[in-house]
């Protein structure tokens, strides 16, 4: 637990602990929204299609009443944004009309909404709510492997894992810190051990040190 302290220490020296990506800076309501738009959308894209979004139509009223087609236009750099669209709509109208137009706060209850999985619930209740939650993706999957914290093949057995491992006043910054470093030096494909502030305590490093140097 103390190399994971570290390790994290130095990530939040590097990056900070300010979320890069505009659309995990706003109120729930824009953080649920925003993260459905961001399934299988780089953030850029999802950025843009947020501001564009919520400028127009700031509120789940707004949202819960507005022309689809208006939403698809406005939407339209995400991928699938027409399927997304109406997704946005049917949540916003669920929210005004069986939540009095307020986010749920509770895991089982954001689960319920329509296109609402496990990493995007816990991306509200971090980002939107501030609550000690673990939202998975791509990056804390697979950087928590390569560091050797977790052995785990899929995204829910690494949130149930790292919860084990982590200690508690951290498990609010996983997912920023490493998507930070996932997105700039620990990528899928050929991360740049060279210049990583945690490589000492990385196992993917040591493995792939120790295979140059026998090659």
């Amino acid at each position: 637990m103390d190399k994971i302290v570290k390790v994290l220490q130095k990530l939040k020296n590097e990056y900070g602990t300010v979320p890069w990506n505009w659309h995990t800076r706003q109120n729930p309501f824009k953080v649920l929204i925003a993260t459905i738009m961001s399934q299988r959308t780089r953030d850029p894209q999802t950025d843009e299609a947020s501001k564009a979004l919520f400028e127009r139509f700031p509120t789940p009223e707004h949202l819960a009443s507005a022309p689809l087609e208006e939403i698809e236009k406005l939407i339209k750099g995400v991928n699938y944004y027409k399927t997304k669209a109406v997704r946005i709509k049917e949540v916003s109208s669920i929210i005004v009309e069986k939540f009095g137009g307020r986010v749920p706060q509770d895991m089982k209850t954001l689960m319920s909404l329509p296109g609402v999985g496990r990493k995007t619930a816990n991306c509200v209740l971090v980002y939107g709510f501030h609550k000690s939650a673990l939202p998975v993706d791509t990056h804390v999957h697979r950087i928590s492997n390569r560091l050797g914290w977790v052995r785990t093949k899929t995204p829910e057995e690494t949130e149930k894992e790292l919860k084990c491992v982590v200690p508690t006043e951290w498990i609010p910054f996983i997912n920023d810190l490493l998507v930070k470093h996932g997105q700039t030096v620990c990528k899928p494909i050929k991360p740049s051990c060279n210049i990583c502030v945690v490589k000492k305590f990385c196992k993917y490093n040591e493995a792939t040190s120790q295979n140059y140097t026998q090659s």
